[in-house]
């Protein structure tokens, strides 16, 4: 094609970020890596959590039986942990393995994993780093001077913010375009159209892909015109959707979706989504408990049953994240989004229930490494291996070559390629 990639959304007036194409892909440019860290503050039921095997035969346990579909591409890492004292007020060492009061004592003091690799790869993008939530409080990524990057916890908000960062003029002339039009994607349609008609078959297939998840995305929100007009404080979830019952589900939904299509146009390549400790799940089936209560349920049977159920929402929602990246073809490339992207799920929490913060429950998807199923992670002398270890291995992947981070005594072997 003669349009590159800046000039044709120079000439869509920055209505949308484009997905990567083929067409407009620069000669012998690989595919990026990315980064999606999905965690909650209270861990997770060990039984029903570890398979009760090591290595890739093992049977799938309970909470992550929606994973069926990705063994072969994931690593379940069994005695993990940062060697510290059980407790709350641990759990947000989840990815830097240290606590803020004892940052000092490492070089790049308590900064994540996460803005880390942000630091990396920030340059090329134009976010960073993106974090969601749809509650505050598991206090997750920090960055190098010890400050909290506290997530987004309005998906309405997350979406202009990705998607419509727009100057006063620019909003109003955007709204005449909507509202005239009655889509964004309609707003621009001469241009996808042309793009379309000149673009690779690789192309075609994947803006078709786009245009369908951003027309999904649009059905989700009761009025188009929001996406430009509400900027508020304070703001009713309830008038972002239209068609959908408002639901914790529908709500990770979209922002799940979100960072899908911020990883498909190239708007960040490192994000965050966390299920805070006080988020209500009491419309998942079977729940009536809020989630800290069913952390502490006497070993009751019908408590247990209900926790199993909120963890187990969790792995659903990451799978059907991830199911959405494999379905991507990247150009220039034999693998899928989800070969390309490293997803960590964890806890700075071993499990709730004890406020135990040794044997985290960890788990690594995708990110074209050579998967082991589950590993038993202790040494020889019967210790847990530093969680530490694991971010040595993540940060090589993205091309940081250093051989230790903060607690780590060394690398935990997880090849790629």
């Amino acid at each position: 094609m003669k349009m590159d990639r800046r000039s044709f959304l120079k000439g869509i007036g920055g209505v949308l970020a484009l997905p990567m194409l083929e067409s407009l892909a620069v000669a012998g440019q690989s595919s990026p890596t990315r980064f999606l860290v999905v965690g909650n503050p209270l861990g997770m039921h060990p039984e029903h959590f570890f398979p009760t095997e090591f290595g890739k035969q093992f049977a799938m346990p309970e909470t992550l039986r929606s994973l069926e579909w990705l063994r072969d591409r994931m690593t379940i890492l069994s005695h993990t942990d940062h060697g510290m004292v059980s407790g709350h007020g641990r759990e947000i060492s989840f990815l830097n393995g240290i606590l803020p009061q004892n940052s000092q004592a490492y070089p790049e003091k308590n900064i994540s994993i996460d803005q880390l690799i942000a630091r990396r790869s920030g340059s090329s993008v134009r976010f960073p780093s993106i974090h969601a939530a749809l509650e505050r409080g598991i206090r997750m990524s920090w960055n190098s001077n010890g400050v909290e990057l506290k997530p987004y916890t309005d998906p309405q908000k997350l979406f202009d913010k990705l998607f419509l960062n727009l100057s006063a003029a620019e909003r109003k002339t955007r709204r005449e375009l909507i509202e005239r039009n009655g889509s964004i994607l309609d707003a621009v349609g001469d241009q996808l159209s042309s793009l379309k008609r000149n673009g690779s078959a690789t192309d075609r297939v994947r803006l078709d892909q786009y245009e369908t998840s951003v027309r999904e995305l649009e059905g989700s929100f009761a009025d188009r015109r929001n996406w430009i007009d509400k900027d508020k404080p304070t703001y009713d979830i309830s008038e972002h959707f239209a068609d959908y019952e408002v639901t914790v589900e529908n709500r990770y939904n979209a922002i799940f979706d979100m960072i899908g299509y911020a990883f498909q146009t190239d708007l960040t390549r490192v994000a965050t989504v966390a299920f805070p400790n006080e988020l209500s799940y009491t419309d998942v089936d079977g729940v009536t408990r809020g989630y800290h209560a069913c952390t502490h349920n006497g070993k009751k049977a019908e408590v247990i049953a209900e926790l199993v159920a909120i963890e187990s929402f969790q792995i659903a929602q990451l799978s059907r994240c991830l199911q959405k990246l494999d379905a991507i073809q990247e150009p220039n490339s034999d693998g899928s989004m989800l070969d390309h992207t490293v997803v960590l799920f964890g806890s700075g929490m071993g499990y709730g229930g004890t406020h135990s913060n040794r044997n985290l429950p960890i788990l690594v998807a995708g990110g074209g490494f050579k998967h082991k199923g589950h590993v038993d992670t202790r040494g020889s002398n019967g210790q847990n291996m530093p969680l530490c270890n694991l971010y040595v291995t993540l940060q090589q992947r993205f091309g940081i070559e250093k051989d230790s981070f903060n607690t780590s005594t060394g690398a935990f072997d997880l090849r790629h390629g």
